[in-house]
């Protein structure tokens, strides 16, 4: 990890909770969240359709309710879910920005951070394209530390954590591979993180 968003470069989630940096493509599956609930965490997964595979549409296809099921075997599986994320990064770098930030993205299912369930309520989910069986790419951690980044400065984030983190019997995203001391260090580099809480296991001795 080797580059770090400089200042003058900085991202900017607008008022609207969309992304400067990022193509919209608007989902319609997301809804307010709860009266008197803010975002305050940041969730990270991983995602590839058909799994394995990268580059085609079909992860926007998915978020927008567009999917052709009839396009790979493994789609007839997806035709009930309405799903979305805040955020989709590409392999190539490139941010998708689905739902607005300051609105509730159906993302994070049945899950639990610290006790409080229903993470969807006060998260912003970002989708990294990818797998748990390979390394994520250096486009993609630059475009995170820039976008979790503006996120944390636009909302005040508490915490950032991992899918697997919040769903431990359902999920395995961002899986072995992503480099959460990495990460970490990028983010401090840039910003004060001492009042962000990262994943259980990401010691200074690691970072």
């Amino acid at each position: 990890m080797d580059t770090t968003p400089s200042e003058r470069d900085a991202w900017i989630i607008d008022g609207d909770g969309w992304c400067d940096h990022a193509r919209r493509e608007a989902s319609p599956n997301c809804d307010e969240r709860p009266e008197g609930v803010a975002a305050e965490l940041l969730v990270i997964h991983n995602i590839s359709l058909p799994p394995g595979e990268f580059g085609g549409p079909y992860i926007a296809d998915l978020f927008c309710n567009r999917l052709d099921f009839d396009a790979h075997p493994y789609f007839d599986q997806l035709r009930s879910l309405r799903v979305s994320a805040h955020f989709l990064i590409r392999r190539d770098g490139e941010v998708v920005q689905f739902v607005a930030a300051h609105r509730r993205a159906w993302h994070a299912g049945v899950s639990s951070f610290e006790g409080r369930e229903r993470c969807n309520d006060f998260s912003i989910g970002i989708e990294l394209e990818g797998t748990d069986f390979e390394p994520f790419t250096e486009a993609q951690y630059t475009a995170l530390v820039a976008l979790s980044q503006a996120l944390a400065r636009r909302y005040g984030l508490s915490a950032v954590t991992g899918h697997e983190h919040i769903a431990p019997v359902r999920k395995t995203d961002p899986g072995p591979f992503f480099d959460w001391a990495g990460y970490h260090n990028k983010m401090a580099e840039i910003m004060n993180t001492a009042q962000l809480r990262f994943p259980l296991g990401l010691h200074k001795s690691q970072a």
